[in-house]
C-alpha cells in the first residue's frame, strides 16, 4: 500500500471504531468517509462491503477471543474451559457496541468465512466444543452456542450492566430453566 493509502485506511479504520461505537453495526459509510476526510470511493476501496469493515474494526477484540479459546484446550475440566470462554465471548458481545449485531449478521446471511468474525470464533471454538462433548447435551454445536450468546448480546444491548446481565442469562441457559432435581 502507497504511504497515503495506509493513512486513509488507518484514518477510515480509526473513524469506523468510533462511529461504531456510538452507533452500533448499521454506523451509516458515509458519515465515516466524511469524518475521516475520504470520498465514499476510497471506504469502497479498502472495504469493500461492510463485512470487511466489521471484520477489521472488530479484529483485534476477536483476535484475543480466539487466543482464550487455545489457551483453554486441554485443560482438565473441558466443560469449566469452555464456560470460561463462552463468558468471555458474552461479555465481549455484549459491551462492545456492533460486535453483536455483526455476529448476528454473519449468522443471518451464513457469512461465516475465515475472515468474518463468526468464521473465526468458530473455528477457535470448535476444540472446546469437542473436548467437553461428554458433558454438553447431544448434537449442541459451536454454531448453537455463537447463535445463543449472539441473541443474549442483542438483548441485552440497552440493560444498564450489559455484561452482568447477558451473563446472568448464559448461566441461565447452561444451568437450564428446570433442572433435574
Amino acid at each position: 500500500m502507497r504511504a497515503d493509502a495506509q493513512r486513509n485506511y488507518a484514518r477510515l479504520l480509526a473513524v469506523a471504531e468510533e462511529e461504531i461505537a456510538l452507533n452500533g453495526a448499521d454506523a451509516s459509510l458515509e458519515q465515516i468517509a466524511r469524518v475521516a476526510g475520504v470520498g465514499s470511493g476510497t471506504v469502497r476501496r479498502h472495504f469493500p462491503n461492510r463485512h470487511a469493515l466489521l471484520a477489521a474494526v472488530f479484529r483485534d477484540h476477536v483476535e484475543t477471543l480466539c487466543a482464550h479459546a487455545r489457551d483453554r484446550v486441554g485443560r482438565p475440566d473441558p466443560r469449566a474451559a469452555l464456560l470460561e470462554w463462552l463468558n468471555a465471548v458474552t461479555t465481549s458481545a455484549a459491551t462492545i457496541r456492533g460486535l453483536a449485531m455483526a455476529l448476528n449478521r454473519d449468522q443471518v446471511t451464513g457469512d461465516e468465512h475465515e475472515h468474518c468474525a463468526t468464521g473465526q470464533l468458530t473455528e477457535a471454538g470448535e476444540p472446546l466444543v469437542r473436548q467437553a462433548a461428554a458433558v454438553l447435551a447431544p448434537g449442541v454445536t459451536i454454531a448453537d452456542l455463537l447463535a445463543l450468546i449472539t441473541g443474549i448480546a442483542l438483548a441485552t444491548e440497552h440493560h444498564p450492566d450489559p455484561a452482568a446481565e447477558a451473563n446472568r442469562l448464559l448461566s441461565l441457559a447452561v444451568t437450564g430453566l428446570s433442572p433435574a432435581p
